[in-house]
């Protein structure tokens, strides 16, 4: 928390009109004021060794940047301060969706790692590749309610790629759950028979489904996201330029 400086305001009480519409702009998002806005007394010096109480006021980093967006840019420390912020803004957001990629792309290799233990569960139980990806189909029926192929022309992915590829993240982990449930309870219940095991995948992914629509998500409604390939190569190019420009340096 710092300590407010009026630099850019000759007079307090233009640069408290600009506090006030601070404080309402913190209000209006239904944050406390007091918070990001306490009033602090402080003693000054007036000559002679005399001193007098004198109003102040103490800002958090989000009060100083509510006064930059409500100072007058025409003045140069506001103009700064906005393009201060600003910058900061995008800075987060850029941060923010790298995490966010990064954690998809995290989701998809251990649906993979998923399902290729669910897939060596299932052949020990004479279950094929080919069958296994039916009981697979099956299972994204019963989570989406759509085939996997009307799901893929839904969403607009290619006939030949995995629909796991696009699905935002809350899917792919959605699945991820639905398959380790059958690979575990495949086992626990000793399941043998073909039938059996797709009716145990069928049902964990409708109960996954039925959390998802408790909480608000239909899971076919999401909107396709990029390749997942596409953002998995990407990183790893941030990656490596990030190394190359560190050994410049």
């Amino acid at each position: 928390m710092g300590q407010l400086r009026c630099y850019c305001h000759k007079k307090w009480e233009n640069f408290s009109k600009v506090i006030d519409k601070a404080k309402e702009a913190c209000i209006n998002v239904g944050n406390n004021v007091s918070d990001h806005f306490p009033d602090v007394r402080k003693m000054v010096g007036i000559g002679s060794g005399a001193e007098r109480d004198v109003e102040d006021i103490l800002l958090t980093r989000y009060a100083c940047y509510l006064v930059a967006q409500n100072g007058d840019s025409r003045k140069e420390q506001i103009a700064f301060a906005q393009t201060y912020f600003a910058i900061q803004t995008r800075k987060a957001e850029l941060i923010e969706k790298r995490l966010l990629e990064v954690e998809r792309v995290k989701a998809r290799a251990k649906l993979q790692e998923t399902e290729k233990i669910l897939s060596g569960v299932l052949y020990e139980r004479g279950i094929n590749d080919k069958t296994f990806a039916v009981i697979r189909s099956k299972g994204d029926q019963a989570l989406f309610r759509l085939s996997t192929a009307t799901l893929k022309r839904k969403m607009k992915v290619p006939a030949n790629r995995p629909l796991a590829d696009f699905l935002p993240t809350i899917s792919i982990k959605a699945k991820d759950f639905a398959a380790e449930l059958t690979s575990v309870n495949v086992q626990t219940k000793d399941l043998q028979s073909e039938t059996m095991i797709t009716q145990e995948h069928i049902d964990n992914n409708a109960a996954v489904r039925r959390i998802l629509l408790e909480r608000g998500v239909v899971p076919e409604d999401l909107a396709a996201e990029e390749d997942v390939k596409k953002v998995e190569r990407r990183l790893a190019s941030e990656k490596k330029n990030a190394i190359v420009n560190k050994r410049k340096k």
